[in-house]
């Protein structure tokens, strides 16, 4: 099925992918029976920019405006994203965290029109035929979600679309994948909230979650369904519970064309950061030591890259991993420890019963990581004990969205005098201490993702192993300026992270060229070709 023929007249207007609205010329409004529909102005995209974002600053909340800017993209889709790309430090955190996180809360209440693809417990053994009913067919990136661990909301269940829909808005604004080749899919196997269960305008499946064989089974009917539907298409999987997470990634990483974002991603971007706070401390990466609150998929992804990245600097396994202690609710994760997940027990080691604060005296980690999805675990206490171990400690506070991070930026610079390295999942504005001005570095997910995936597609790799995470660290730590570290920043503006997917897009594809990943031939100039596929939208 091939997508549709330009469209005329009205049902141009109501095409968001064609529609330029005000920017029609005369020629076109004669050309394509427009006559008569529009004002007389004929305006450019620039006057459309400036009058969207007038209207977005006169909105009074983020919610307000995440709606409007929804409502933008189903109207007038390069408008939408050239918006994004111009004004992305003020559109990001309003189409994806914090916002998002709202959105999500609130996703019943605000729901106006389809944007995604639905999976459902009743869909079993026709989800190939149902794929066909989506009206593109060059789709090269899914991002999925059960909804079952919605940032550090929850479970949300089918209220979670707004995470693929977001999600996919950045690959395309920051990475340049067309919008006709993303598709956000909700794998909606209820939900164990009674809150929404007993919501009547709840618009997801009313039914306890599906577990065990039912679970898996259908997921697996999704995945080869979606590869049979859509030859050598890229599955992102986001926002699944830490079980589910793990076993879906052991499941498929190794014969489908696929990550996990949540696991993968954050430990790319956190590893990457680990990198770049050597530029500040002056700490060798091989020297460094970490301390995990927090023991759930991202934190127990973020360090089984941190070890491998250690292996590879000359570490043994058990060397590498005596670098990571982790604590979660329930203490200090050790070989006593009872019934821990799998995906934890690498890093339970010999240990005593320590208590937080004397792990830190013992232990003496370079850098203090959170990924609880709870406030305010980094403490006054915590903080300045880490800070009287180490000159320059790192104070990853990770947790999304901005309202569930560990400890905030102000917090971490007064309570260190100045001399924290900080990081956080959302944004924080610039923070002034003493006689400097601070600008926290956000360790967001998408400053690696879309650079991945747009990377894998170019060179159209079959599968994405662990060591394409390791370049797109090393990519994205150098792209951290001079002028970021001296305002304390770990990560580069926000502004430049299309410049940033393209550099780590350009050297991952290069890993997978030389590693044998790659499945077509090497072009001459591979950033330049790269760089030619990227979505440009203008009119």
């Amino acid at each position: 099925m091939n997508d549709p023929k330009p469209a005329t007249g009205i049902d141009l207007l109501r095409t968001a992918s064609q529609n330029k609205s005000t920017a029609f010329t005369e020629e076109e409004r004669d050309h394509l029976k427009l006559r008569g529909l529009l004002p007389a102005a004929v305006g450019s995209m620039e006057t459309q920019i400036e009058r969207v974002l007038a209207n977005i600053r006169r909105k009074d909340s983020d919610i307000e405006k995440y709606i409007f800017l929804s409502a933008l993209q189903d109207r007038n889709e390069r408008l939408f994203y050239r918006l994004i790309m111009e004004n992305i430090r003020e559109i990001m955190p309003l189409i994806y965290t914090p916002t998002v996180g709202q959105a999500c809360k609130e996703f019943a209440n605000i729901f106006r029109t389809e944007k995604g693809f639905y999976v459902t417990a009743n869909d079993r053994g026709r989800v190939r035929e149902i794929l066909n009913n989506w009206p593109h067919r060059d789709v090269r990136i899914i991002v999925i979600t059960d909804g079952e661990r919605i940032l550090g909301l929850g479970d949300l269940g089918a209220n979670g679309m707004g995470i693929p829909i977001g999600k996919l808005s950045l690959y395309c604004a920051c990475a340049g994948i067309r919008p006709e080749q993303t598709l956000p899919v909700m794998f909606d196997v209820g939900t164990n909230n009674d809150e929404l269960l007993e919501d009547p305008i709840y618009l997801g499946c009313k039914q306890r979650r599906l577990r065990d064989e039912a679970y898996f089974s259908l997921m697996d009917e999704f995945v080869e369904a979606a590869k049979d539907a859509y030859p050598g298409v890229l599955i992102q999987f986001e926002d699944f519970a830490a079980d589910n997470a793990f076993t879906l990634l052991q499941k498929y990483r190794d014969n489908t064309f696929c990550f996990n974002d949540d696991i993968q991603g954050t430990a790319a971007v956190v590893l990457a950061g680990a990198y770049a706070a050597t530029k500040i401390s002056g700490i060798a990466f091989k020297d460094m030591k970490f301390t995990f609150l927090g023991a759930g998929s991202a934190a127990s992804g973020i360090g089984s890259m941190i070890a491998s990245a250690l292996i590879a600097e000359g570490l043994s396994s058990e060397e590498a991993h005596q670098r990571l202690w982790y604590f979660n609710s329930k203490g200090l994760v050790n070989r006593s420890r009872e019934n821990l997940a799998e995906h934890i027990q690498p890093f339970a080691h010999d240990l005593p019963d320590y208590g937080f604060l004397e792990a830190l005296d013992v232990h003496q980690p370079d850098i203090l990581i959170g990924a609880t999805g709870r406030p305010g675990m980094f403490t006054q206490q915590i903080i300045q004990k880490i800070a009287s171990i180490k000159e320059r400690p790192g104070i990853f506070a990770l947790s999304n969205p901005t309202s569930r991070a560990e400890c905030t930026a102000e917090q971490a610079y007064a309570w260190t005098d100045g001399k924290a390295i900080f990081a956080s999942g959302s944004p924080f504005d610039e923070v002034k201490y003493g006689s400097q001005t601070f600008r926290p570095g956000q360790g967001n997910n998408s400053y690696i993702f879309p650079g991945v995936g747009l990377g894998m597609m170019a060179c159209k790799a079959q599968t994405i192993p662990e060591s394409v995470f390791l370049e797109s660290a090393k990519a994205l730590a150098d792209t951290v300026s001079a002028s970021d570290l001296d305002a304390g920043a770990i990560y580069p503006v926000v502004d430049e992270i299309r410049e940033v997917s393209l550099n780590i897009a350009t050297a991952v594809a290069e890993h997978a060229y030389e590693s044998g990943l790659a499945t077509v031939p090497r072009p001459e100039d591979l950033r330049s070709d790269i760089q030619s596929m990227m979505y440009d939208p203008t009119y």
